[in-house]
């Protein structure tokens, strides 16, 4: 800036990538969305620079075993101020009942869960307001649980109730900062399938999880830290969406 004010922030950290269902077992977990953190006329700015980082998004799993890649952080940072940054969001879970594999991971929001894993904790590190929620944990559904979004968990398989098919991934939030009118981001990705539906990505830009037979898997939406899904039967995880960072004077 070229001079002092004060700027309205939004920043949102990149979503998770999906896990892997490579061997065509139990299905995998969602991508977890990318931290959303905003503030209101209460950033104070000089004539100065400031490093403005956007996260990319997190790979998601090609190989068994392997849980999908965390997103990367979005920050703004300066000499004299508090660094103001969100997480990006937890990979899912490889498909697999066995071991950590299972679990998803924390980030942001948190990754959806392989067979009988628990979702990633959200909130990783922990802000006020909370920048996310945790993944969608698995009790024993053969389908793959969703990644926790900005606003909502990513959906438990006991809510979800269904013995094959993907959970839906956690739902964004909305922020008028970029356009004057509300955009959604940081949408959960949806868990992918065994011997049934891919579970949907979250509104904000969550990809949706893979389906048994198709292979088709979605990445999160680039620029709104929406979570990948997590791989279908006998598929690859998907890509997170890239963060955003939005300031307003």
């Amino acid at each position: 800036p070229n001079g002092a004010g004060i700027i309205d922030y939004l920043v949102v950290g990149a979503g998770g990538g999906g896990g892997s269902n490579d061997n065509g077992g139990d299905a995998a977990g969602g991508g977890g969305a990318g931290g959303f953190r905003f503030n209101a006329s209460a950033f104070d700015v000089i004539a100065q620079a400031y490093t403005i980082t956007v996260g990319g998004g997190g790979a998601g799993s090609t190989a068994s075993g392997t849980k999908g890649t965390n997103g990367g952080l979005s920050s703004i940072a300066g000499s004299g101020i508090t660094t103001i940054s969100s997480a990006g969001g937890g990979g899912g879970a490889d498909y697999h009942g066995d071991g950590a594999n299972k679990h998803g991971v924390a980030g942001g929001s948190g990754g959806g869960a392989g067979y009988l894993g628990t979702g990633g904790a959200g909130n990783t590190p922990s802000t006020s307001p909370v920048q996310g929620f945790r993944g969608g944990t698995n009790t024993g559904s053969n389908g793959g649980t969703g990644g926790g979004g900005a606003s909502a968990q990513g959906v438990d398989s006991s809510a979800y109730n269904h013995e094959h098919n993907g959970s839906a991934g956690g739902a964004g939030a909305t922020n008028n900062y970029r356009t004057g009118s509300n955009v959604t981001y940081s949408g959960g990705g949806g868990g992918g399938s065994y011997l049934g539906a891919g579970g949907a990505g979250g509104a904000g830009g969550g990809g949706a999880g893979g389906a048994s037979g198709s292979g088709t898997v979605t990445a999160g939406s680039p620029n709104t830290g929406g979570g990948g899904g997590g791989g279908g039967a006998s598929a690859d995880g998907a890509s997170g969406g890239s963060g955003i960072i939005v300031i307003r004077y």
